[in-house]
C-alpha cells in the first residue's frame, strides 16, 4: 500500500514538472504562408467565325451576301424613324461643300450610312470614303455600303496603313469626306489610334464626332458588340453629331483624348434619345 501511495506520488511530480516546463518553453514560431498571388484573367481574342470566313472568299456567295447586306440596311433606313440631333453642324459641308472626317465607333457602323444619306439630301455633292480593312471582312463591308453611294479606303491598322492615310489625305484636299472608325478595324473597341488625330492635324479637316442608336436592336457577339437594328416599322431611331472640332499639327497626340470624349458623348446622347440604359463601361 505505501508503495503505491509512492508511486502515484511520482507520478504526479512528474506530470507536475512535464507541466511547468511546458509552460515555460517558447511557443513554436509557425512557418510563414505566403499569399497566393492572383493569377491574371485571360483576355479572349475574337476571332472571326469559320463560316463567314468561308462566306466571304467565295466569290459568288459573297457578292450576293453583300447585296442582302445591303438591302436589310435600306430596309432598316426605311421602316425607322429618325430624329437627327445637330445635324446643323455638319452645315460647312452640306451648304458649303467644305470637306471634314466624320469619326464614329466601329460598333455604330451599321447605322451611320443614313448619315451619309441625310447629308446627300440636303445637299452635300462631295464623294464620302469609309475606311475599311484590306482583308475579305473590310472588303465585304465595303460592298454593302456601296449601295448608298460611298466609297472605300482599303487599309489596315497593321498593314497598308501608311498606304491608306496618304491616300486619305489626298482625298480630304480634292474636297472629299472620309468616314473612319477610330478603334477599327480590329479594336480593342472604344479606343481611338493615332491615325484619325494625324490626318486631321496633316489637313487642317474639321472632326463631327457621332454616333447612332435604334430602340429595337441586338449586340453581336463580336469583338466590338457590333449593334444590329431590326427593321420594325415606325420605330426610333436617332443619330448625333457633335460640334465639329480641328486638332492643331503641333503636340496633336496630346488631342487625342478630345476624340475619344466626343466619341462617348455622342454615344451617350443617342444612348439616352433612345431610351436605352447605359451597359457597363469595358473599355480600358
Amino acid at each position: 500500500m505505501p508503495r503505491t501511495g509512492r508511486f502515484i506520488a511520482a507520478g504526479q511530480g512528474a506530470c507536475y514538472r512535464a507541466a511547468m516546463a511546458d509552460s515555460l518553453s517558447p511557443d513554436p514560431i509557425e512557418p510563414a504562408i505566403k499569399p497566393k498571388r492572383p493569377k491574371p484573367e485571360r483576355v479572349r481574342k475574337f476571332r472571326t467565325p469559320k463560316w463567314f470566313k468561308w462566306l466571304v472568299r467565295h466569290p459568288r456567295l459573297k457578292d450576293g451576301f453583300a447585296r442582302f447586306v445591303g438591302f436589310y440596311l435600306a430596309l432598316v433606313y426605311r421602316t425607322t424613324r429618325w430624329d437627327f440631333v445637330g445635324l446643323e453642324n455638319l452645315s460647312p459641308t452640306t451648304e458649303r461643300n467644305t470637306a471634314g472626317l466624320v469619326c464614329f465607333w466601329h460598333e455604330r457602323l451599321p447605322m451611320m450610312s443614313m448619315l451619309a444619306i441625310e447629308a446627300q439630301r440636303l445637299g452635300a455633292h462631295m464623294k464620302t470614303y469609309v475606311l475599311v480593312s484590306g482583308h475579305n471582312d473590310g472588303r465585304f463591308i465595303g460592298q454593302a455600303v456601296g449601295r448608298f453611294n460611298l466609297g472605300t479606303v482599303i487599309g489596315s491598322s497593321s498593314k497598308g496603313g501608311a498606304t491608306s492615310l496618304r491616300n486619305m489625305l489626298l482625298l480630304l484636299r480634292d474636297g472629299s469626306n472620309i468616314a473612319i472608325t477610330p478603334d477599327g478595324p480590329r479594336g480593342p473597341a472604344k479606343v481611338a489610334a493615332a491615325g484619325v488625330a494625324q490626318l486631321a492635324a496633316a489637313t487642317g479637316a474639321p472632326i463631327y464626332a457621332a454616333s447612332a442608336q435604334c430602340r429595337h436592336h441586338m449586340r453581336m457577339p463580336s469583338w466590338d458588340s457590333m449593334i444590329l437594328p431590326f427593321p420594325i416599322p415606325f420605330s426610333r431611331g436617332v443619330i448625333v453629331v457633335e460640334p465639329a472640332f480641328t486638332i492643331p499639327r503641333s503636340n496633336w497626340a496630346e488631342h487625342l483624348p478630345i476624340v475619344v470624349d466626343a466619341l462617348n458623348a455622342a454615344s451617350a446622347k443617342a444612348d439616352r434619345l433612345c431610351g436605352i440604359k447605359p451597359a457597363a463601361d469595358t473599355s480600358p
